[in-house]
């Protein structure tokens, strides 16, 4: 009974000196206020670099602009680019329990906590950036959104961009349909980019990033597909001369944060959060178009020669795609069946 009282009258004496500390800041006009709540400090994970020919980092620039300009030093994001909180899979399993508060990354990650996010690699979705981001802005991320919180608590903040479309690079010049006919292509390793490739009919092959440049100055494999900024940064085109720009895949990038990162941010910091998440995306939506444009200058000034796809045979793949990948995979995950329907809908 007495320590309680104890500690109740303690509890108390604190009480009355923070009011009567905040009471003097405010009686002073202090800015010190603000200051004296502790910031509230989100851990925030990339695989990428921290430069700027980084999509992760650019978004994090922006966000941490706009926040320091909306709440000041009440909310602090504190990034760790390059992995240096594990591979991206750990991440993700660390972001669902919230000892990390949210992550960077493409879509294809979350494909393995909610399947349905695969659809975003299904080759010829989208046509461009643009199109992209009106339908996922138009209702598609919202209800994608919907089904990773039912399954995770997790939520999609926001869908940015990455620097460009991914296109086919090879050794040997490649230029349509007929050329890419058994070519030993890199794809990224997720079953919709290797049904994809098939469907095209060269010769999917999953290899680890890592050992790509090897694989492709050793001949392992005739070329990879892509973006251009990473094709850049990576000195990819030391290995790969031609591009054929298939622009097969718009692939949004997604910030996604835990249920305990969230619940972090008060309800009155919330809106002014949610704001400078959304300036940022539309920031980094315009750099990243630029940033796309940028590089395969750059390439085209190092030697790389560029093919485009030609139109009559990219609508006749989008149509082999629409009937063979995108109808199995909208039977096997009924929800994503209108997002399908709404995709092509936006469509100019």
């Amino acid at each position: 009974m007495h320590s309680h009282s104890h500690s109740h009258s303690l509890s108390r004496r604190r009480f009355v000196q923070s009011t009567t500390a905040a009471s003097v800041a405010l009686a002073c006009g202090l800015p010190g206020l603000a200051r004296a709540q502790s910031p509230i400090a989100l851990r925030f994970s990339s695989s990428l670099v921290a430069d700027q020919n980084s999509a992760h980092y650019v978004w994090y620039q922006r966000l941490d602009a706009n926040l320091k300009a909306a709440v000041g030093d009440r909310i602090r994001i504190d990034y760790f680019p390059n992995n240096q909180l594990g591979k991206e899979s750990d991440v993700v399993q660390q972001v669902k329990v919230g000892s990390i508060d949210m992550m960077v990354t493409g879509s294809s990650i979350w494909a393995t906590a909610a399947p349905q996010f695969g659809m975003l690699d299904l080759g010829y979705l989208f046509d461009s950036y643009a199109h992209a981001a009106r339908a996922l802005d138009g209702g598609v991320g919202a209800r994608l959104n919907d089904i990773l919180q039912k399954s995770t608590g997790c939520q999609v903040i926001t869908w940015a961009s990455h620097f460009g479309a991914r296109s086919v690079y090879t050794r040997q010049p490649v230029k349509s349909l007929a050329e890419v006919k058994n070519v030993k292509l890199r794809v990224l390793p997720t079953p919709a980019f290797i049904e994809t490739f098939k469907i095209m009919g060269a010769i999917p092959t999953p290899i680890p990033f890592g050992e790509l440049y090897m694989a492709a100055q050793t001949g392992v494999v005739d070329g990879f597909e892509h973006d251009a900024a990473t094709v850049l940064a990576s000195k990819l085109n030391e290995v790969a001369k031609h591009c054929w720009l298939t622009e097969h895949l718009f692939s949004p990038l997604v910030v996604v944060m835990g249920k305990r990162g969230m619940d972090k941010i008060p309800a009155d910091l919330r809106p002014a959060f949610l704001k400078a998440v959304a300036g940022a995306t539309a920031q980094q939506r315009a750099i990243a178009t630029d940033k796309g444009a940028q590089a395969v200058d750059a390439l085209t000034r190092l030697g790389m020669v560029f093919n485009p796809m030609a139109k009559t045979e990219r609508d006749a793949v989008r149509k082999d795609m629409e009937a063979r990948l995108w109808s199995a995979f909208a039977k096997e995950h009924p929800a994503t069946a209108p997002l399908f329907t709404a995709i092509s809908a936006a469509r100019v």
